[in-house]
């Protein structure tokens, strides 16, 4: 039986659907809670996470603005490693490690964070915005003595003191380069507003380092300048922005200006003015490096789940537990009411042979199928068990009757132990031996014991060899037998186990044809098989019996006479010994025409000593 269970039917696509729907349940449940209980803490913990990442960046980035190589950053990366509990790793633009947090040989994210470059950094400003420009803190050769700050400080304090005579609130900020300048809170001076006496100027002139600086920059910028037609007197000033807290690059001042103003114009300027600045300021930083990041061991969620929150947990977790539970019920019913039915019939008494009802089609249905099957074939095996034994007590009963029989009458005197009584007794007891013999082939080939010695076989010399041994018999029985064979095909065979094969069939035919009758032995290569016949001309075997003809103890002859046939086992030996060779045994016959027993067993190359 092999059934094909409809799709939906099947066990495992029932389990499926019954596990989809539990946890469709459980993902809608648990999203459901994941979105009310931890969408603000995830958008806390991003906002911390992004703060930490900018100040990180901010950190390293001071670094390479105040210090012309990265020799020494190991430390910071360590600090800020421990402060945020992430992986900090510094690299070359070529991928050369400079500094990492984490140990030796541990590969790198497969992307940079950032990339750290003063002289272009757009992450990164005093106020926070982002902007394509040259970090503040990058002053090089504009950083102040500390003569020159003391006299700023003394100037600072002065214009403050002025500011407050007027209202004005302010407070002196330092610049990274050591300027100080005044930060108006109300933005009163930014507006424009400052009195005639604080406007003295004395704060934004440039001190000597900054006009040395802001020189080296007008030389630095005057070829491109020049190229501009803005001619050779062209002056360039930086000043300090106050807004900005930063040195203004961008803001320029050109003498003696003959040249048509514009938009154009002034963007050309300031690409000079921005180019000459970043190659000032370039022996001062460090060289561009690669910012990786990696996640961090020890960050843990930073919120607690509310009272509220924990009653819908549990509410949802017990409604989800509830489902789970009522759909495994009616699942395991349905699965376990036919098992219990087969568990029950399978431990009935074997004479019993219960069977089970199919209710249902699929894998349980198919199973009780089987089951039964199987019960069915218990059955036909158990009448094959007690035929079998009538037939061996039967066949043994005959020849033991006989020679008991002999033996007590003449023992009683009766008769005379000539020799024609002695040779009778022999002839039963060849009889007996040749059954018990049969018997233990049998069990040999059942058992997987039945030992071959194989050799390179003539298929020729063994059909000679067969006829041989059988050519009185079939003299004596007025029957023709020949051998034919076709080429000389070889076989990896038992030769003896061959021998007793085709003689069987043979000892068979000889004795279902009539005198006048023929039996031929052929042999004859067929592709990689070589295939043995045994045809006779005999009374042939009718369509009913012909499927049986194999089976032990069988015989055509239902009264079991010896005058018409053999033990019955003949046949079955001859299917066990090719079956042993990997071949195949087969019977066809028409009844008043003859049989044909054809035997195909794999073919083996010519040997080369042949």
């Amino acid at each position: 039986m092999n059934r094909r269970t409809p799709l939906r039917k099947r066990l495992l696509v029932r389990l499926l659907i019954a596990s989809v729907l539990i946890a469709v349940c459980s993902v809608a449940a648990t999203a459901w809670l994941a979105v009310e209980t931890t969408t603000r803490a995830l958008r806390e913990e991003q906002g911390q996470v992004l703060a930490e990442d900018m100040d990180v960046l901010a950190r390293l980035s001071g670094y390479a603005a105040r210090h012309p190589e990265w020799k020494g950053v190991e430390r910071m990366v360590r600090e800020l490693s421990a402060k945020t509990g992430r992986r900090i790793a510094l690299t070359t633009t070529d991928r050369t490690l400079i500094a990492d947090s984490a140990p030796r040989g541990t590969s790198l994210p497969p992307r940079a964070a950032a990339t750290i470059d003063p002289l272009h950094t757009d992450t990164y400003t005093e106020r926070g915005a982002q902007r394509s420009d040259i970090d503040p803190r990058v002053v090089g050769p504009y950083r102040l003595t500390e003569r020159e700050r003391a006299t700023l400080d003394a100037l600072a304090e002065a214009r403050q003191r002025c500011f407050a005579a007027h209202y004005i609130e302010t407070e002196i900020i330092r610049t990274p380069s050591g300027r100080p300048v005044l930060d108006d809170p109300e933005g009163k001076a930014a507006s424009g507003y400052v009195p005639d006496e604080c406007a003295d100027g004395k704060l934004d002139t440039p001190t000597p380092t900054e006009d040395k600086a802001l020189k080296a920059l007008t030389e630095r910028a005057r070829p491109c300048l020049t190229r501009l037609s803005f001619g050779a007197d062209s002056v360039i000033y930086a000043r300090v922005d106050v807004t900005e807290q930063r040195i203004g690059n961008r803001y320029v001042m050109v003498g003696k200006f003959t040249a048509p103003t514009g938009s154009d114009i002034v963007r050309k300027t300031e690409a000079c003015a921005d180019n000459a600045i970043r190659a000032q300021l370039d022996p001062y930083v460090a060289p561009v490096a690669e910012l990786f990041l990696g996640g961090g061991d020890s960050i843990a969620p930073r919120f607690d789940m509310s009272p509220a929150n924990k009653a819908k947990v549990v509410g949802a977790v017990g409604l989800v537990l509830a489902v789970t539970v009522a759909v495994t019920a009616v699942v395991a019913t349905r699965l376990v009411r036919p098992l219990r039915a087969l568990t029950a019939a399978a431990q009935q008494p074997p004479e019993q042979h219960v069977r089970v009802p199919v209710t249902t089609r699929d894998e349980t249905g198919i199973l009780a199928e089987a089951f039964n099957e199987l019960t069915e074939r218990r059955e036909r095996l158990e009448a094959q068990r007690r035929a079998m034994v009538s037939d061996i007590a039967h066949e043994l009963r005959s020849p033991l009757t006989n020679i008991r029989g002999w033996l007590e009458v003449t023992r009683d005197g009766v008769v005379d132990p000539d020799p024609a009584l002695l040779a009778s007794l022999h002839e039963e007891a060849l009889v007996l031996q040749r059954v018990i013999d049969d018997l233990q082939d049998l069990a040999d080939a059942d058992a997987g014991t039945l030992r071959l010695h194989r050799e390179p076989l003539r298929c020729d010399e063994l059909l000679d060899q067969v006829a041989a041994a059988y050519r009185v018999a079939a003299d004596a029985a007025g029957v023709t037998l020949r051998t034919e064979a076709h080429g000389a095909p070889w076989l990896d065979a038992d030769p003896v186990r061959m021998r007793q094969a085709l003689g069987n069939l043979v000892s068979n035919a000889l004795r279902h044809t009539p005198a006048g009758g023929s039996v031929t032995l052929s042999a004859r290569r067929d592709g990689d098989d070589v295939v043995l016949r045994v045809t006779d001309t005999g009374t042939g075997i009718a369509a009913d019996d012909l499927p049986h003809v194999f089976d032990r103890f069988w015989r055509a002859e239902k009264s079991r006479s010896r005058r018409t046939g053999g033990s019955g086992l003949g046949l079955p030996i001859v299917r066990h010994l090719i079956a042993a060779h990997g071949g195949t045994v087969g019977a066809t016959s028409e009844p008043g025409t003859g049989s044909v027993f054809t035997l195909r067993l794999p073919s083996t190359p010519t040997p080369a000593s042949a």
